[in-house]
């Protein structure tokens, strides 16, 4: 069964991108925050089959932390869920990206026309000036700028691995930080079609307030994502049908024995 709903998940998840691609076209021709309203209809009914043909439900906490206006958004990178699952959780976000995705046909054209923010990774800290003055006019438009700050996704419950790229902008930009923890690749994992049922949670946390230091403020950045991650890994491992993955994350060194002075 669970291979079965998994393969049918994805048929029609992949055949509903395709659809949607098309669907969309006119947002070229409308005022961007219209589009958004498209797009953010696209994540709604990705979540909705996700549930309906999967049976992997979403519980968001902390939505009362989301607030209007420009600033930073640090999340938790797990899986390919959090990059359609939180378009709809703020009014006008923007993503940091790596450049390739951008050479995708029609994903490329709308991630342009939506004002995405890619980065040449294979450049590392020479994109930082570039990429922060982009930063800084998103924050001042009022959007959201959401990056992953290990820069890629990486296992439930493996040893983290925070870039300086999130602390540095941070301290140039000057806005405060709003950190997400999840445990997405428990239901969603990486490198195969397996979906497994049960619920995602997404733990959005209270936002880190300017002007610390960079040093204090990436120590406590990953400290934070890190120890609610763990805590909703051991959650998932607890409940009446754990998946799989979370009994091997809930005993990973990274779930036992996270600090703020790691």
């Amino acid at each position: 069964m669970l291979v079965l709903r998994s393969l049918l998940f994805n048929i029609a998840f992949y055949a509903f991108i395709s659809v949607a691609l098309l669907l969309i076209l006119p947002v070229f021709v409308l005022p961007r925050r219209w589009g958004w309203n498209a797009v953010r209809f696209w994540g709604i009914a990705n979540l909705w089959m996700l549930r309906h043909i999967a049976g992997v439900k979403v519980d968001i906490r902390g939505r009362e932390h989301i607030k209007p206006g420009g600033y930073l958004v640090a999340s938790k990178h797990q899986s390919a869920w959090e990059t359609f699952a939180l378009v709809p959780l703020f009014a006008d976000p923007t993503f940091i990206l790596k450049r390739e995705l951008m050479h995708i046909p029609f994903f490329g054209w709308y991630a342009a026309r939506f004002r995405m923010l890619p980065i040449d990774r294979g450049r590392g800290s020479a994109v930082l000036p570039a990429l922060t003055e982009r930063t800084k006019k998103a924050v001042a438009e009022g959007r959201q700028v959401i990056i992953f700050p290990e820069g890629t996704r990486r296992p439930a419950g493996a040893e983290p691995a925070y870039k300086f790229g999130v602390a540095h902008l941070y301290a140039n930009v000057g806005c405060e930080c709003l950190p997400i923890a999840l445990n997405s690749g428990l239901y969603w994992p990486r490198r195969t079609f397996l979906r497994y049922p049960g619920t995602i949670i997404v733990d959005i946390l209270p936002p880190i307030p300017p002007g610390l230091s960079t040093s204090t403020f990436h120590r406590t950045l990953k400290a934070e994502i890190e120890a609610a991650s763990a805590r909703l890994i051991e959650e998932a491992a607890a409940s009446d049908s754990p998946p799989p993955l979370a009994q091997v994350a809930d005993n990973s060194p990274t779930v036992a024995g996270t600090s703020a002075s790691d």
